[in-house]
């Protein structure tokens, strides 16, 4: 994961059922973050507005599961950033799931800081790029947690492969029309940057 120097604040919602665990991450964002904490997913759904940024949440929940929350999130159509945060190994299942990020507890505070620049950082990207991301961040987890044969035999984890080089064929033709632009500016007399 790429690191930044510096990062903008961001408004980042901490869901976990375990409080001390929630509070210790809550702890860790504060230093650079304005944070929320919820201690259930109920309470994650009553905090959550359009003005968070990045969402951590738990998987495993007894109210309402990680999963429920992600759903309802998506269905209110609030588009937090949302990292999974969990100590259950990924499955197949997580392909449908509409994330950005996955990370296995336990989790470093450095861990934390960072994913929270790396979620900054796609925001700026268009839907797309973001969208590769996200799809690359769910490959990456599988291919973590399965060995080449579970891989292979599963239908789900193709598609993610062949819409992974979808997108990747559809940024490296995007980079490059981006690129034959700039090589154009740069002919025009005074075209690009000055050295000053």
């Amino acid at each position: 994961m790429q690191k930044r120097v510096e990062t903008e604040e961001a408004t980042v919602l901490v869901v976990d059922d375990e409080q001390d665990i929630a509070d210790l991450y809550s702890t860790w964002l504060l230093t650079a973050h304005d944070v929320r904490t919820a201690h259930s997913g109920t309470e994650a759904l009553q905090l959550v507005d359009a003005s968070v940024d990045v969402v951590f949440l738990d998987r495993q929940m007894p109210d309402m599961s990680g999963d429920e929350v992600l759903d309802t999130i998506a269905e209110r159509g609030i588009d937090p950033a949302v990292v999974m945060v969990t100590a259950v190994d990924p499955d197949f299942d997580i392909i449908e799931m509409p994330f950005d990020e996955y990370l296995t507890k336990p989790v470093s505070r450095e861990d934390l800081l960072d994913t929270v620049s790396e979620m900054l950082v796609r925001t700026t990207y268009d839907d797309q790029v973001q969208e590769y991301f996200a799809v690359a961040s769910k490959k990456a987890t599988l291919e973590t947690q399965k060995n080449t044969a579970q891989l292979e035999a599963n239908d789900e984890y193709r598609t993610v492969s062949e819409r992974l080089e979808e997108l990747r064929e559809t940024a490296d033709s995007t980079a490059a029309e981006i690129d034959d632009f700039e090589a154009v500016f740069h002919e025009f007399p005074g075209g690009g940057l000055s050295s000053g």
